[in-house]
């Protein structure tokens, strides 16, 4: 894979504050114009609301497969990149050294808290991880930007554990999140590094009883993950505000993301209850503008700058990721889609995992079906084998609905994750996808940002992101810490112009996947049969009703 030459759209936009320090009071005013609105946010105990849908040489891709990484192409349907001219790479600097401490000893990390890095395998710190965590140490604040799969959690989150056991008392530290599901895995990575603290957590977000969550915050938890929608709403409805006047920590994980206008009042609410005296900490896999201004912003007189560490490569998805495009006619995108689980490349087709272990045939049980209607591939002799780990990625909840319907019906193992399903629904498709029983997940951005999920070997592209950077969180769920992993993008006729714009903020160039057109179309009967399936099932459970309704519920929110 080649890079093109491209740059970083650098298009001014407006931040939302002018210093970390100053973040204390903000204007809405200001955090409205924080950044470009995009498709995932998280304001409200109502959920998600999103938004509209729309090389080297062979890698070991396998038999059956074209890399062309020309950029004239025959296919008729897409003049390809006739737009894209060469660019100078964007030029980013790092704060820091490149010598950096190659253990967490050096970086006064606690012997304690080394121990516990030990028993989850960590004992070498990342970029991130080396650079942050000394100056969270001295007191700083701290602005970090680090590819995704780096470790951006424990960066934070050793700081807070070690200052935390010299005063144990209260809630000392408050995280921010955009999404639900990013808010629990940050809270049980807090509860296996503390627990020699006996550290109390306590996750606020949507979609859970909020009297559970009052109860919660009145016994006082160390460290309190939340999107700001709910913990804003339980600050109002129970009139707790005093409860945050000795938070010692403030973190924003995904600050590109909080820093929009989504959040402008939630944020500015909290910030105000806020103690002066804290310290403020961001993180990011991807820098905007609003991020950038407060990195340059001067200080308030008394206190010093913050401590900034920026990725320093000019490419911002991880060296480990291999990252391909398939043209596919829009009429059958859902034939090519199976085919390419059907048959994943060589490099992630070994990835594959055993299914769960089978009934033995003394015991009766009767013959499961899936939502669908269709036998489950476990009970199936002729069914597919099941794909490596992967994440499909949509722009719209009934998209995600839709796919995972027609997949079930054609036999393959999937789940669905978007903001239409309760938050019970939500963390038990995570869990089964976690644990191997199910290997596909199709997900809408609620599932893009943040969420470390071992093994994921592949994530597709069904639709590409409205916003060119939600691109690099999506494909940042595979070839995490270190491992390798493959991003296939579909790109239709109507994709051209994001497709550019995700080429030039990654300032890479995506190579070409060609399928065979003749093994796609030999399923072209079966597939048909399951879209009519899938779209008959969707209309039975009048999921298009559900979504009025909830658009409904959220102007009346919104007025």
């Amino acid at each position: 894979m080649t890079n093109g030459g491209v740059h970083r759209d650098k298009r001014p936009r407006k931040s939302s504050v002018s210093s970390l320090d100053s973040v204390n009071e903000p204007q809405v005013s200001d955090l409205e114009s924080a950044g470009e609105d995009t498709d995932l946010e998280e304001n409200s105990d109502n959920g998600v609301q999103e938004g509209k849908e729309t090389s080297d040489k062979d890698d070991g891709m396998g038999a059956g497969y074209d890399l062309d990484v020309d950029d004239s192409l025959s296919n008729p349907t897409i003049t390809r990149f006739s737009k894209l001219k060469s660019k100078q790479p964007r030029r980013d600097t790092d704060t820091v050294s490149a010598d950096l401490p190659a253990s967490f000893a050096s970086l006064g990390v606690s012997s304690v808290l080394q121990n516990a890095l030990a028993q989850m395998s960590i004992r070498i710190p990342t970029e991130i991880q080396a650079a942050c965590i000394t100056p969270l140490l001295q007191g700083r604040d701290c602005i970090g930007n680090a590819k995704t799969g780096s470790g951006k959690t424990i960066a934070f989150a050793l700081p807070i554990l070690q200052k935390l056991a010299l005063d144990p008392y209260g809630i000392y530290a408050l995280v921010l999140t955009p999404t639900r599901e990013l808010a629990f895995q940050i809270s049980e990575q807090f509860a296996v590094l503390g627990a020699f603290l006996n550290l109390r957590t306590a996750v606020v977000v949507g979609g859970m009883d909020m009297m559970a969550q009052a109860l919660e915050l009145s016994n006082h938890p160390h460290v309190v993950v939340a999107t700001p929608g709910r913990i804003v709403d339980l600050l109002k409805s129970n009139s707790r505000e005093s409860n945050l006047s000795r938070i010692k920590f403030l973190v924003l994980d995904e600050a590109d993301r909080l820093l929009t206008p989504t959040f402008a009042a939630e944020l500015s609410y909290l910030f105000k209850l806020l103690p002066s005296g804290r310290q403020t900490c961001l993180f990011t896999a991807t820098w905007s503008s609003a991020v950038d201004k407060l990195a340059e912003a001067p200080p308030r007189p008394g206190k010093m700058k913050p401590f900034v560490h920026r990725i320093s490569a000019p490419v911002e998805t991880v060296e480990t990721l291999k990252q391909y495009y398939i043209l596919v006619p829009s009429h059958v995108r859902e034939s090519y889609l199976f085919d390419l689980l059907c048959n994943p490349p060589d490099t992630v087709a070994r990835m594959r995992r055993a299914p769960p272990e089978a009934t033995p045939p003394s015991k009766k049980v009767k013959r499961k079906k899936t939502q669908s209607g269709a036998k489950s591939s476990l009970e199936d002799p002729e069914a597919p084998e099941q794909p490596p780990p992967t994440i499909i990625f949509c722009n719209r909840p009934r998209t995600a609905a839709y796919l995972t319907s027609l997949l079930r019906t054609l036999s393959i193992r999937a789940t669905a994750l978007h903001s239409r399903l309760t938050q019970r629904e939500r963390l038990n498709s995570l869990s089964l996808f976690r644990s191997y029983v199910i290997p596909v997940l199709v997900s809408t951005d609620v599932g893009a940002r943040g969420l470390d999920i071992a093994d994921v070997a592949m994530v597709i592209n069904w639709d590409l992101p409205v916003e060119s950077e939600e691109y690099t969180h999506r494909v940042g769920r595979t070839a995490r810490a270190g491992r390798g992993g493959l991003a296939v993008s579909f790109v239709s006729e109507r994709d051209e112009e994001r497709m550019l714009k995700v080429e030039e903020r990654i300032n890479t160039k995506l190579a070409e996947i060609v399928l065979p057109e003749s093994r796609v179309l030999e399923k072209l009967n079966a597939v048909s049969v399951a879209k009519r399936m899938a779209n008959m099932e969707l209309h039975d459970a009048k999921f298009g009703l559900r979504e009025k309704i909830h658009k409904m519920k959220q102007t009346v929110l919104d007025a």
